[in-house]
């Protein structure tokens, strides 16, 4: 373990607790309004925050270990991106016992402030994307491709209030999270083996 971290690593540092500690603090708000609402896809999404939180703070414990050591966890990382995928299906599932509509515009207003603070943590991890190999990955695919849910969330809601009065709105986008995760877990999961197999 490195005992001093260089000018870039205290950079990355401060950037991933800044994005740990918002994703921890939406995920409280849009976890709140999914129950209120009965959400699959904000759901999905505060689930992610809650992964997301984990990731950083992983990824803080992680800075200064070796390339080998951070490739490791990496290998973990790419298993909890896992997670919320398996909890949208979970929840879809149960949906179909209870198609309830989820209220289009608390729907739609969380997606926003999720989008908002997904792009801001993915600007704030942008310019670290390339170091510490599969960790700042990690970080920085969980951000962007969370953003990308965001769209199709306030998409939902729109769609929900002004087109079709339906909960498939809303579960097709809980769904397709869960495909964007396992794919974000496919990347991270290769980028972590590559740095595993380099140094082993």
């Amino acid at each position: 373990m490195s005992a001093l971290l260089n000018p870039a690593d205290s950079g990355f540092r401060r950037a991933v607790a800044w994005v740990a500690a918002l994703n921890l603090a939406y995920f409280n708000i849009e976890f709140a309004v999914a129950l209120a609402i009965g959400s699959v896809s904000l759901f999905a999404d505060s689930v992610d925050f809650l992964e997301d939180t984990s990731i950083n703070l992983l990824i803080l414990l992680a800075l200064g270990w070796s390339t080998l050591a951070r490739a490791r966890v990496g290998i973990v990382l790419a298993a909890v991106l896992l997670v919320p995928g398996i909890a949208t299906l979970w929840t879809a599932w149960a949906k179909f016992g209870d198609p309830a509509v989820p209220a289009p515009m608390p729907l739609t207003l969380a997606g926003l402030g999720a989008l908002a603070i997904n792009l801001t943590c993915a600007v704030i991890l942008a310019r670290f994307r390339a170091h510490s190999g599969s960790l700042s990955r990690a970080a920085f695919l969980s951000a962007r491709n969370d953003a990308f849910a965001n769209v199709a969330i306030i998409a939902a809601g729109l769609v929900t209030a002004f087109a079709w009065h339906s909960p498939w709105p809303d579960i097709a986008v809980g769904l397709a999270i869960a495909v964007v995760n396992l794919d974000a877990a496919r990347e991270v999961w290769e980028a972590a083996r590559e740095e595993h197999a380099v140094e082993a």
